[in-house]
């Protein structure tokens, strides 16, 4: 399985420099992460938003080693906020957020993480708008759903992420589709030991397909991370036996795969939201997203191979 190597190779320097030297290198990540600033994501999401998608922005970046970095990236999504604000598109646009880059992994993490991130969904609410919490690895997870817990308190809109091949998540979207919360299912992305999560995809896709039927018969709000042409069908068959409307779940897929999937699904009436990552620290990201789907990785392969 290649999955695991490439998110090994995600946490390698000299991966890193490898990999961002190349010169067909910048060519592919735009495809994924089509910025590297507002001003040049901007444009991304007039044309997104024009053609009826809605939008989670992520500004990537997760090695914060200090904690004048933790407040670089709460700044960078206040500047995020302002800007959207501008556009008069907070009720179109939504933010994803790491606790990584908000200084969770730092000397008491939790509190700063949670002092950090508290402004940014205070102002993503000013606007109309709101932040979901994305989950990172199983060792951050307490952590995580504890700030969703005590943000929820003031702002109930606030969403998190759970992943389908954890162990422990079936429990999580029992407790989390009796809340109200919004909740994003996706089949997860790190590398995870067989102590804690399934390893084979056809476990994953099970349990997948098991947590969204808690998630469609609960009084959550689910939000179906997949592009799986299977999951996505199954999903709209859930949605219709637990009686939802189509405005009372959403799909989610990432800018850059499967766009004529977003816009139709968009046009049958469904709320249709595009995960849209940009900035300047962007390997990890990046990484993830090849290791996630063969097809990723083989697109990258074949465009170096086209420009050596």
């Amino acid at each position: 399985m290649l999955g695991p190597v490439i998110l090994a190779a995600s946490r390698s320097d000299r991966m890193r420099r490898l990999i961002s030297a190349a010169p067909v290198t910048k060519q592919v990540v735009d495809r994924f992460i089509p910025g590297e600033t507002v001003d040049d994501i901007v444009p991304i999401v007039e044309e997104l938003t024009a053609g009826g998608l809605e939008l989670t922005m992520d500004v990537v970046g997760e090695d914060i080693t200090t904690p004048e970095q933790a407040a670089a990236a709460r700044n960078a999504y206040l500047a995020l906020i302002d800007r959207l604000a501008e556009l008069e598109l907070g009720g179109r646009v939504e933010m994803s957020v790491k606790l990584s880059m908000f200084g969770q992994a730092l000397e008491g993490g939790h509190e700063l993480a949670l002092g950090n991130v508290r402004p940014v969904v205070e102002a993503a609410a000013a606007i109309g708008t709101t932040v979901t919490l994305d989950a990172e690895d199983h060792t951050t997870l307490d952590s995580m759903f504890a700030i969703h817990e005590e943000l929820r308190k003031d702002f109930p809109q606030t969403g998190c992420v759970i992943q389908a091949y954890l162990f422990r998540t079936e429990a999580d979207a029992r407790r989390l589709a009796a809340s109200g919360s919004r909740v994003r299912l996706v089949k997860g992305a790190y590398k995870e030991p067989a102590e804690v999560a399934y390893q084979q995809k056809h476990e994953i896709d099970k349990a997948y397909v098991r947590i969204l039927r808690t998630l469609m018969e609960g009084e959550g709000y689910p939000m179906i991370g997949s592009h799986d042409p299977r999951l996505i069908s199954i999903a709209q068959e859930l949605a219709r036996k637990a009686g939802r409307k189509l405005d009372e779940y959403e799909f989610q897929m990432l800018y850059g795969i499967r766009g004529d999937e977003h816009l139709r699904l968009a046009a049958e009436g469904h709320r249709m939201r595009v995960y849209t990552a940009y900035g300047t620290d962007w390997y990890g990201y990046f990484m993830r997203r090849l290791a996630e789907k063969p097809a990723n990785l083989r697109f990258f392969v074949r465009s170096m191979i086209s420009k050596g």
